[in-house]
């Protein structure tokens, strides 16, 4: 796939490998026409689909300091071997590039293609003055002339629609020794292994005559230096129009974006008397994701972001089925609005049966093969190796794995990975997400990888939000997410099967609340306080909450259950109801870990059944502890529905001992019958009036109940 063939380490999209020479001629009039193979192209290569014209040869800079040119005569791709052929016509300038020429034979590597795309050339310097001043992750500056700071001597300007820098030259030329003559057999036996770092090695030989002028004679190369320059971002192009008349720059006029620290000699010939003061070098951009661009400077991806229907057509281009595991990392906003079926990486879901920690070693082994067929891994390594350098964002059709996590929190790629964004919580339980998907879900958000719920459901763009100083949050819609993180809860607990004849009771009590916001400066309710009300997500009293609270415009969440129908299952299969904003899911094993993650500041409980008991006894269990504060509880019903739920159990407990030093906690709980009764509770409680707590009196029935004047009993 050529999506996953460009992330390896040596590949560049506008260059191909080094070729070799397969057949050479005799030398004629200081030249030689050679044809040489360029093998293991790369698919990706953007020289198979631009103009021909805009292809060119690029010599070997070590060949072309010793006094060599290469002019491409013709070039052909066999794009089926992934290989080109190229006639290159080998020119000497001087007699050290004569001795030099007379070595090549067939089997020496002396260049590469390059194609010079006019979409990929900077046109504005604002692209590379951002940065200046600017490091990758190991120190080294990603463009600078003399150093990390050093872009005084580099001179940006506009020309003819592309960004120039003007290098200036060092006073001085380079010059050699002549021990240069007996290393040249050793470097062209090193041009036939394609030894790297040959130019290295030439250097030795090599002397800076400071003073020299820098004026080109006649069929003599002109060695001249800049400051050490530093290019991580963008490729470098000598312009040759640009250059003064008479001078010319041989073919090895292309500096690779892995240049630091050096790239500082040039090589002119020609015929001038005119002292040469500087380098004219236009600049073409990288692939996207080796581009070292910080996310807050990609201005059309974080608005192309912060549109919905966006996010929804990107995903719309991951290659069916829906079961398939998919995954792109998205760098730039034209790439996310150009995106295709063949950007993604996709892998099939493959079950794997883990033997689990009683054979470690074969448990890491599978786990290894398991993360390695995942469609996001290759483009969490290709972070970790330093191939993906620009910050992005993962847009991954499913939550990725908790196995994953030791990636996605991995310091290198920690820095890369700016957000992730997915459409479905699991392949294979839909939408509901797992225990390790929760806690990775948390690890996340502590490290700052904001994660983002694609909702099909809802149709929204949802943000997994911590609840404040808890270890669970929700998955709230973009605009609410402040509202969340500031509100005090409210929560309603109840039947499943029964809406019951609260609502316009439970209305009017939420409406008291939000008024009584004005007067109140409590820690859960002031006037800049916003209010949220949580369920379980389902029909029945829940749906009454959820839909009451949208009906007075308080936030309306649910933690819901994957509750569907299971084999001997003896729970009605819930569906959600429709009236939620923000939301978390929990798989049937967890039921109890998602009724310990509601956090309610103040509950509500109406008449239900099994579940609300269990509901209503851990909030009992929750203020015994200390695990949450004695807030009040209200009860909506009738005295009596409340004793027969409650009251013998409190005085058979009272009475055996059992709750011995708490039965205070009857104090929390309040029966009430209206809204009226209810916003008395708690407007005592706001305003610290409520005798409520370990110091407060102890009630037989187990709660609160009121008479007819509203005064406690």
């Amino acid at each position: 796939m050529i999506l996953e063939s460009y992330l390896t380490p040596h590949h560049y999209d506008l260059v191909t490998p080094d070729g070799r020479i397969t057949q050479i001629g005799a030398t004629f009039d200081n030249k030689r026409l050679a044809t040489v193979k360029i093998e293991e192209i790369s698919p990706a290569f953007i020289g198979y689909e631009i103009d021909p014209k805009l292809i060119t040869f690029n010599l070997k800079s070590t060949l072309a300091q010793l006094g060599l040119n290469g002019v491409c005569k013709e070039f052909h791709y066999e794009r089926k071997f992934n290989s080109a052929y190229v006639k290159v016509e080998l020119q000497a300038i001087g007699k050290l590039g004569l001795a030099m020429l007379e070595l090549l034979e067939v089997g020496s590597y002396v260049g590469k293609l390059f194609a010079a795309d006019d979409r990929r050339r900077v046109r504005d310097p604002d692209y590379l003055m951002r940065m200046f001043g600017r490091a990758d992750r190991k120190g080294r500056p990603l463009l600078s002339l003399g150093g990390l700071e050093g872009s005084g001597a580099l001179i940006l300007e506009k020309i003819e629609g592309r960004t120039v820098a003007f290098i200036s030259l060092l006073d001085g030329v380079v010059t050699y020794d002549l021990s240069v003559y007996g290393f040249l057999p050793t470097l062209a036996k090193i041009l036939k292994k394609n030894i790297p770092h040959s130019r290295d090695i030439l250097h030795l030989h090599q002397h800076w005559e400071k003073g020299v002028p820098r004026i080109i004679h006649p069929n003599e190369i002109l060695l001249v230096r800049t400051s050490p320059l530093h290019i991580r971002t963008v490729y470098g192009h000598v312009v040759h129009s640009l250059l003064p008349q008479g001078i010319h720059h041989t073919t090895a006029d292309y500096l690779q974006p892995d240049t630091t620290a050096s790239g500082d000699i040039y090589e002119l010939f020609g015929n001038s008397d005119q002292i040469i003061d500087d380098i004219p070098i236009e600049f073409y951009t990288l692939e996207p994701h080796r581009e070292h661009v910080f996310f807050a400077d990609r201005d059309q991806l974080v608005a192309a972001l912060e549109d919905p229907k966006a996010l929804f057509e990107a995903f719309a281009t991951a290659p069916e089925p829906k079961n398939l595991l998919a995954s792109v990392f998205v760098v730039k906003g034209t790439q996310m609005k150009n995106l295709t079926g063949k950007d993604w990486i996709t892998r099939e879901l493959i079950k794997h049966e883990f033997p689990g920690l009683s054979h470690p070693a074969r448990q890491a082994q599978i786990v290894e093969k398991y993360i390695e067929n995942q469609p996001a891994y290759p483009f969490l390594k290709a972070i970790e190796d330093g191939l993906i350098t620009s910050q992005g964002i993962l847009l991954s059709r499913h939550f990725p794995t908790p196995l994953l996590k030791r990636m996605l929190l991995n310091e290198q790629i920690q820095r890369c990975l700016k957000r992730i964004y997915f459409q479905f919580p699991s392949c294979s339980h839909d939408g509901y997400f797992s225990h390790e998907d929760r806690a990775m879900l948390v690890d996340l958000a502590k490290f700052g990888i904001p994660v983002y719920w694609v909702d099909d459901v809802s149709g929204k763009i949802l943000q997994y939000v911590l609840k404040p100083e808890k270890e669970a949050g929700l998955f709230v819609p973009l605009p609410l997410v402040e509202t969340f993180r500031k509100a005090t809860f409210l929560g309603v607990y109840g039947s499943n099967l029964q809406e019951g004849t609260f609502e316009l009771e439970l209305k009017r009590l939420l409406q008291g609340i939000l008024d009584m916001r004005e007067k109140m400066n409590h820690p859960l309710l002031t006037k800049e306080t916003p209010l949220a009300l949580l369920t379980g997500g389902g029909p029945g009293a829940m749906e009454v909450g959820n839909r009451v609270a949208k009906s007075v415009g308080i936030l309306s969440c649910a933690n819901i259950v994957d509750f569907r129908s299971k084999d001997k299952a003896v729970v009605n299969e819930q569906k959600q109801n429709p009236y939620i904003d923000a939301k978390m899911t929990y798989r049937l094993d967890r039921l109890v870990e998602r009724q310990a993650e509601f956090y309610l500041d103040i509950p509500i409980f109406l008449p239900g059944g099994i579940g609300m008991d269990f509901e209503y006894t851990l909030e009992e269990v929750r203020r015994k502890t200390g695990s949450c504060p004695a807030n009040p509880v209200l009860l909506f019903g009738e005295p009596e529905y409340w004793r027969r739920k409650i009251t013998s159990r409190f005085q058979l407990n009272r009475e055996t001992g059992t709750i011995k030093g708490s039965e205070w906690v009857s104090n929390c709980f309040y029966c009430i019958q209206s809204a009226q009764q209810g916003l008395w509770v708690l407007s005592q409680f706001f305003d610290g009036s409520l005798k409520i707590g370990k110091e407060g009196p102890i009630y037989d029935e187990g709660f609160y109940t009121f008479d007819g004047q509203k005064v406690l009993r």
